[in-house]
């Protein structure tokens, strides 16, 4: 914060979004867009920024490629908006990049694995009302979350009653496994499969032995059987 604080005191030249400030210190240029009543993420930020704070707004998305032609971005603040959906491919471009990701007190309740699980960023994913189910187990479990904030994952809906109002690392280290339920359901899907599979072979095979039972038995007609 007191580095953000720095670089407003150093504006730079290039293009700003207007509802932004714009700085730059050391070479490293920072967009600042805290507190500006945004909706969605702006579209003209300038390509080589580095520091993006978009917190305390009233952002409800993050779209696919949202960040994708910022290949300099190292952080990014979401904080505090009103997020309530993330698309899968919403850091295509900057994955490789990224070092801070603050999703922290947003309203996201779940979020496709996809969409983290390719980020070497640090993760702030703290007070949000979080639906706690197999693809947040494995964010958990796979991402670089942020140690200070991960307590602050709580489950505010959870497929048992008993879940509900705890920190999902306090689920888990109960030995809860949020992912056994689906590999339970793939498990009875896969069978009835295969069941439905062999019943089908099987009456395929009684057709076709009766089919030459009844070709077997069937008399010959007149003319041939005089001539036998």
């Amino acid at each position: 914060q007191a580095f953000f604080c720095l670089l407003l005191c150093i504006p730079w030249g290039s293009s700003c979004p207007p509802s932004c400030q714009c700085t730059e210190r050391a070479g490293a240029k920072a967009v600042l867009c805290s507190s500006r009543h945004l909706e969605e993420i702006p579209k003209d930020i300038p390509r080589d920024v580095v520091f993006l704070k978009l917190d305390a707004n009233s952002i409800t998305r993050i779209p696919s490629n949202a960040f994708g032609h910022l290949s300099h971005l190292e952080e990014i603040d979401l904080s505090r908006n009103a997020i309530e959906k993330i698309d899968r491919a919403a850091f295509r471009g900057v994955a490789a990049g990224l070092r801070s990701l603050d999703l922290s007190s947003n309203r996201i309740r779940s979020i496709p694995k996809e969409a983290l699980l390719a980020l070497h960023a640090k993760l702030r994913l703290a007070n949000n009302p979080w639906h706690c189910e197999c693809a947040l187990q494995e964010v958990l479990w796979e991402a670089r979350l942020d140690l200070d904030s991960v307590r602050d994952i709580t489950c505010h809906t959870a497929p048992r009653e008993e879940y509900v109002g705890k920190p999902l690392l306090q689920v888990l280290d109960a030995g809860a496994n949020l992912c056994g339920a689906r590999q339970r359901t793939t498990d009875v899907a896969v069978l009835v499969a295969m069941f439905g599979w062999f019943a089908m072979v099987v009456a395929y095979v009684v057709c076709y032995v009766r089919h030459n039972r009844e070709d077997s038995c069937r008399p010959l007609p007149p003319a041939q059987a005089h001539a036998e």
